[in-house]
């Protein structure tokens, strides 16, 4: 009994006792709190992530009349603002945004861009070298106050200034007014930016999206005072709430969708289309054509003289914007959420876009709104558009979208997905940061990142096995190894990002998926984000108040994962560096011989006793047995009858857990990991055993809180193991899977012997089957 008990013993001492001297310079800060680095909680932000007892912010209301010009693509308009001061600062002058300007001569944004001469230069490549020669920014006719008095603005490139005559104190409101016009542009052009218009030669008509249009109030907030940076571009808005009246004029044949609710549709609709609008009210399960292809290529035609004003109302949003074209066919059908509630989802689009369009814009539309609402909180506003506009940008309720197919109908899979995709995503903005507002000009991450991860988690409801191309984690992981320099924490203002679309979407959306499915689990992850997105609807959260309602909301510990995914740039890879197998010393005589002989032989194997026995033709006892003797002849691995008798008293000895385990049979494997990228996450492991069964277990980050670059973890497991793999469901970006085994497997590099140029986006590219099939 003392021997086994010392055996234990021994053991625990050899797995343990390298532990017990930790090099301290192997213990980092990869596991300490983040502290400091968040905000301090005040009477407006709490230390929990929700809004404080005294939280607060600013309100901006509008009315608007604007006049599209159908000959000259220009726009003008007039606009009221309310603004209420419901800080606790007296203000002595406000801020607005004007992003009309960053397409100015003047814009900073050409100025700022890098370019070179190339030996070919296409028009496009000139365009923007020469950008300075473009007559596209606001013009700002007069500000005045309520009783038309001027007010003194001072414009800095995109944003303007109005100087009070006194204070605005905590509050008190104030209203003003300006005009204002500009010049659209050809969005399909070099620019190609959101808003714009874009020209269809063969009929000779536009389709017009109409946004970032007007001067909009800045946000003055608690944690960082007036938003007002410069809008280059990229970084995109900070954006005040407010009840909006916009009348709209436009030709009298144009169809217009807008944020807001339809105020006079018996002056704008023809008896037709009031009817099928009345049916598609109560159809939930196909869409109802309000405007019919056919009808649309009649009105292409035939370009009225006419005009007629559209007038919409929309309650507490951040932003207002619009499409309007003779060419669009229109389509909607009602969406029941889980609270009863009815809402409308519908799609513009020109003839171009059919048949594609007809058959999925709406429904995606529908199923957005459905999934999104059950992982946050009930899509709040009446209805969701989809605009089929050659490019993909969100506005409340409305949003423009890509995905046209060739012109005999026929299209790629890739087309097909892209454009699903991008009607996911984009209406999916409605929740963050049209609702959820977050200032999109410093963290992109926080409307792009947490929306693409809900825009996969909805992709996957469409269909089975989906074809997503952000959120899997092993998709970030190419990004992850990518060239140091090239890298920068998702934390990072957007502007000064190199990799745009993997650092403030594919990467923070892949974040959120590993916490869900490996980190927190489903259960724990989703109770935990629908409280944020509860709590932070139409408020302005910062990524502290995320970071911390993720964590409050939850019980989980993740100052450590925030770290290292939203803070740092370090990459996943988990090496199997050893393993080590034991097993237990039964001291069963039978078993300790037939242990001993396999040793022996072993011992005895060598490369002359081998060719020796061709060789050697008769050694010399062979050939004279009579000088052999005892140790000649005797049974070396014998198990002698004192021997069984002494194994016998020795178990008699031992308690039933001890004879118990002395009889499991267990198989221990000392694993030693090595973290190679710097990464700490959680360790998979899957064993294969030899009888073709396995198991997976999942060892917590904690594991490496003391030493951050290389832990050991014992596994007794009933089966012997013929095969260990680390992440084998490719749970978390793990840059480099070939060190992922034991034994090694492995893996042949593959090489392209050429690469094709990337398409354009929304373009069709590569074979195209139903255009085979077709032909």
């Amino acid at each position: 009994m003392k021997h086994i008990v010392f055996f234990f013993l021994l053991f625990t001492i050899i797995r343990f006792g390298a532990h017990a001297q930790i090099d301290t310079q192997r213990h980092g800060n990869r596991f300490e709190q983040l502290g400091t680095t968040l905000r301090s909680p005040n009477v407006y932000r709490t230390a929990s992530g929700a809004p404080g007892h005294e939280y607060w912010q600013q309100r901006a209301d509008y009315e608007i009349v604007v006049e599209l010009n159908d000959d000259n693509q220009s726009i003008s308009g007039k606009e009221k603002v309310t603004y209420y001061n419901e800080s606790p600062d007296p203000l002595d002058y406000l801020w607005l945004q004007l992003d009309q300007n960053q397409r100015d001569k003047d814009s900073e944004t050409p100025k700022i861009a890098s370019s070179k001469i190339h030996p070919k230069m296409n028009l496009g490549e000139l365009e923007d070298i020469i950008w300075h020669d473009m007559d596209l920014g606001l013009k700002i006719y007069s500000v005045t106050d309520a009783n038309g008095v001027a007010i003194p603005a001072t414009v800095n490139l995109t944003m303007m200034r109005l100087d009070l005559a006194s204070p605005l104190l905590p509050g008190e409101k104030f209203e003003f007014n300006i005009d204002w016009s500009f010049n659209s542009h050809d969005r399909t052009s070099f620019l190609a930016t959101r808003p714009g218009y874009e020209y269809f030669e063969e009929d000779g008509n536009y389709i017009y999206t109409i946004s970032e249009w007007f001067p909009r109030m800045a946000v003055y907030s608690d944690f960082e005072g007036w938003q007002n940076k410069q809008f280059v571009g990229r970084g995109e808005f900070a954006l005040v709430f407010g009840d909006y009246k916009v009348s709209i004029t436009v030709p009298a044949d144009h169809m217009v969708g807008s944020t807001g609710v339809l105020q006079n549709p018996g002056e704008v609709f023809s008896q037709k289309e009031m009817s099928r609008w009345d049916e598609a009210k109560t159809s939930f399960d196909e869409p109802v054509v309000i405007r019919t292809q056919s009808e649309a290529e009649k009105l292409e035609k035939h370009r009225s003289s006419e005009k007629k004003t559209w007038v919409f109302h929309a309650e507490n949003v951040r932003d207002f914007a619009w499409t309007s074209s003779r060419k669009f066919i229109w389509d909607a059908m009602a969406v029941r959420l889980e609270n009863g509630k009815e809402v409308m989802a519908m799609s513009y689009y020109a003839k171009e876009a059919n048949p594609l369009w007809g058959q999925y814009s709406t429904k995606v539309v529908a199923h957005t709104l459905k999934s999104y609402s059950s992982r946050t909180f009930d899509y709040p506003y009446p209805k969701a558009i989809s605009v089929e506009a050659s490019n993909g940008m969100e506005y409340p309720m409305i949003c423009f979208n890509y995905g046209r197919p060739d012109k005999d109908g026929t299209y790629t899979e890739a087309i097909k997905y892209g454009m699903i995709s991008v009607i996911i995503h984009e209406v999916g903005h409605n929740f963050f940061p049209m609702i959820v507002n977050s200032d999109e000009r410093q963290w992109t991450w926080m409307d792009e990142g947490l929306n693409t991860f809900l825009q996969f988690l909805a992709e996957q409801e469409w269909q089975r096995d989906y074809p997503s191309r952000r959120g899997p984690a092993h998709k970030i992981a190419p990004y992850m190894k990518g060239e140091k320099s090239l890298l920068e924490p998702i934390m990072t203002n957007s502007e000064n990002i190199i990799q745009f679309g993997p650092n403030a979407y594919a990467k923070p959306a892949t974040a959120l998926n590993i916490l869900r499915e490996t980190v927190m689990g489903r259960e724990l992850f989703d109770f935990a984000f629908k409280k944020y997105a509860e709590r932070w609807m139409f408020k302005h959260p910062t990524p502290d108040d995320f970071f911390r309602t993720m964590e409050d909301a939850s019980a989980v510990d993740l100052d450590w994962y925030w770290r290292g995914w939203f803070f740092g740039t370090e990459p996943v890879d988990i090496s199997i560096r050893d393993v080590r197998w034991y097993k237990i010393d039964s001291r069963k005589p039978n078993e300790v011989k037939a242990d001993a002989k396999k040793a022996y032989d072993h011992e005895e194997t060598y490369v002359s006793r081998t060719r020796n026995k061709e060789d050697i033709a008769q050694t010399v006892l062979e050939r004279d047995p009579d000088v052999g003797d005892f140790y000649n002849s005797f049974e070396r691995f014998k198990v002698w009858p004192e021997e069984e008798k002494e194994y016998k008293a020795f178990v008699s000895q031992l308690r039933k857990e001890e004879r118990e385990m002395l009889e499991s049979g267990l198989n221990f494997y000392e694993i030693s990991f090595e973290n190679l990228g710097g990464l700490v996450m959680p360790i998979i492991i899957e064993f294969q055993y030899a009888d073709g069964t396995s198991e997976v277990e999942t060892i917590p980050a904690q594991i490496w809180r003391h030493d951050e670059y290389e832990v050991s973890k014992v596994f007794a497991k009933q089966k012997e193991v013929v095969q260990i793999v680390v992440d084998p469901y490719r749970e978390t970006a793990d840059i480099d899977e070939s060190n992922n085994y034991w034994p090694r497997q492995f893996m042949p590099s593959k090489f392209e012997l050429f690469k094709q140029n990337a398409p354009s986006r929304g373009t069709s590219s590569g074979p195209s089957p139903m255009k085979r099939e077709r032909k």
